[in-house]
């Protein structure tokens, strides 16, 4: 078993979507070579790293953010329905914008320079086809660990194609709660930045690998 994909059955299982011990890593599914369903155009920029003021917290808080642009090059209007995690090399894993601050958003707007950039909850939605219709956005995590070390982002909501999961019986696989479990063509990008605690967001970071996996 390679190390990505038993990170990946890892993370599956940490969020109770199966357990490891009912599937096979040899038929864990790869999304197809080439793109069998609506694929959006994707381009993103280095992860940064901000200390924010927060209204309410008595000290700072630090923040990493990941701004985009994506555009939808197909026939057709496409929903747009992004969803951004980050996991650590501690396989912590952290879903983006949750419950946050719109004091946050804006210094992340102010310091990325980008003049249309939407807020993360407002940007879902129909996306028109054309490059003049193209969107640009950002995913924002708090800061998990002062050193992060290496790091993964996974992004979701770029493609059409999915994959219900069988045993090798052919049986649907279910989840915590009963229902089929549905892998989707993702985005998975690893980094990894020579951090210190006393230096944290001053060393460069690296991206060691852009893939696609069903997630």
């Amino acid at each position: 078993m390679t190390h990505r994909l038993a990170s990946s059955l890892a993370v599956l299982a940490a969020v109770g979507l199966f357990s490891a011990a009912t599937f096979h890593a040899n038929a864990y599914p790869k999304p197809a070579k080439v793109p069998t369903e609506w694929e959006l155009k994707f381009r993103y920029d280095e992860p940064r790293r901000i200390i924010v003021e927060v209204p309410g917290e008595k000290v700072p808080k630090a923040f990493w953010y990941l701004t985009y642009s994506v555009t939808n090059l197909t026939d057709t209007q496409q929903q747009f329905l992004p969803t951004f995690e980050l996991v650590t090399k501690t396989g912590k894993l952290i879903r983006s914008d949750k419950n946050l601050p719109n004091a946050v958003f804006e210094a992340v707007k102010k310091a990325a320079g980008v003049n249309f950039i939407e807020h993360p909850v407002k940007i879902a939605g129909p996306l028109l086809t054309g490059a003049d219709q193209a969107k640009d956005g950002v995913a924002i995590w708090e800061e998990p660990e002062p050193e992060l070390g290496s790091f993964t982002v996974f992004v979701g909501g770029l493609s059409g194609e999915s994959i219900q999961l069988t045993d090798d019986a052919g049986k649907v696989l279910t989840g915590a709660e009963g229902k089929p479990i549905v892998l989707f063509k993702t985005m998975q990008i690893d980094y990894t930045v020579s951090g210190d605690e006393l230096l944290a967001g001053t060393d460069p970071i690296n991206k060691t690998r852009m893939s696609w996996v069903m997630r």
